[in-house]
């Protein structure tokens, strides 16, 4: 192939479209192009499709901004395993991608500590279990542990025909996505040990490639798989953020990253159904395609997720030079765990706290104004507060 239109097609948007770039170069050959991309271009990993062939990458296509890896590795000021906020999106997001039915006033309820009700706010306690799971720094991803969230989180919730068999870790028969037309089979049941055993291996060896792109490798794989019956999504991004809390990204669970799913919920399914027919094109099962869907719509978007860094410098100085209370920084900290850049009200704050006085809520209110911690948004004769440096 001549190096100049070789260098065009490499350069084109939709590379990671096999069956666009056909239309666009309709003179290439698409054999000699994927030659030509398995020599130069293509980063192969340990783990294989379902012909046993390793899966691949695009390096140069897949590129994740530092910005979003220095704020996933900003240190929480919480006591906090979690924000409580981040958690509430992420359990209500991850069972609306999936169409579970659920009510957010549940998820509010489970997460304050009532026991679930009925069926539905039994799932979402198993999602709060779940979470507490993977905040754990004791709980190493193994294939005993994955098995043991997977029970926690979802599997005892679930019918009984989409149930695991007793002592079995994965699903013992054959499973199908089934949309508009067939678009996904599972892994043949008798070759998911084996699978999983290599895939886990993956997971915690040493690795060159950028942790945030192996985590949404992490996070495909599983739905490729689908080791399950039931449940294989969720699992997916449990995993995802799982590594990543385990990898040192503090942060990661004080991001619901479900929430930026459910905002582009058709580009992530058509990024999973658009490396399946490349693949079919191809012969070779290149997962860029996901993670370009992941860097543009997750990764890259959480630039105001969090607090910035000089908001929580000033609360240091400030505790440092005696200003802040030892009650005022429990509120600080829940603050920042239960509404992350959310609006919310002195009477909220009140009540959700619940073990201070009002009085004492309104003067945290007023003295972290003041401190330029919180930022004050007047709506008629009230005002609502969110942490400054959004």
């Amino acid at each position: 192939m001549d190096a100049v239109l070789y260098a065009k097609i490499l350069s084109d948007k939709s590379i990671t479209d096999l069956k666009k770039i056909k239309y666009k170069f309709p003179d290439v050959d698409l054999r000699e192009l994927i030659e030509l991309l398995k020599y130069s271009v293509y980063k192969t990993m340990p783990i294989p499709d379902f012909s046993g062939n390793d899966l691949v990458y695009m390096e140069n296509v897949a590129q994740v901004r530092m910005k979003a890896v220095k704020l996933l590795l900003t240190p929480q000021n919480s006591n906090e395993a979690f924000g409580l906020k981040a958690m509430e999106d992420e359990i209500a997001s991850s069972l609306t991608i999936e169409s579970i039915d659920f009510l957010r006033g549940g998820v509010r309820k489970i997460l304050r500590g009532y026991a679930p009700a009925d069926e539905s706010e039994n799932r979402i306690y198993g999602m709060k279990k779940g979470l507490e799971f993977i905040s754990n720094p004791a709980n190493e991803i193994n294939e005993e542990n994955i098995h043991a969230l997977y029970d926690i989180a979802i599997g005892q919730y679930l019918p009984e025909h989409a149930k695991l068999k007793p002592g079995m870790f994965y699903r013992h028969d054959n499973v199908y996505v089934v949309g508009q037309e067939l678009e996904h089979t599972g892994l043949p049941s008798e070759k998911l040990s084996k699978y999983m055993t290599r895939f886990i291996a993956f997971i915690n060896e040493e690795s060159t490639m950028n942790d945030l792109l192996k985590a949404a490798v992490i996070h495909f794989y599983i739905a490729y798989l689908h080791p399950y019956f039931d449940g294989n999504g969720r699992m997916a991004r449990f995993v995802h953020l799982w590594y990543l809390r385990r990898q040192g990204y503090s942060s990661a669970l004080f991001i619901p990253f479900s929430s930026y799913i459910e905002r582009s919920r058709k580009g992530y399914y058509n990024a999973y159904s658009l490396a399946e027919k490349n693949t079919k094109i191809s012969g070779v099962m290149d997962v860029t395609p996901f993670l370009v869907y992941f860097i543009e719509n997750v990764y890259n978007k959480l630039d105001n997720t969090l607090p910035q860094v000089n908001t929580m410098a000033a609360f240091s100085k400030a505790l440092d030079d005696g200003k802040i209370t030892e009650k005022e920084k429990d509120l600080w900290n829940f603050v920042l765990s239960a509404y992350g850049n959310d609006e919310f009200s002195t009477k909220q704050l009140e009540h959700d706290f619940g073990n201070a006085a009002y009085a004492t809520i309104r003067g945290f209110v007023l003295k972290f104004k003041e401190l330029g911690l919180l930022l004050a948004k007047k709506y008629g004769n009230k005002a609502k507060y969110s942490v400054w440096g959004k």
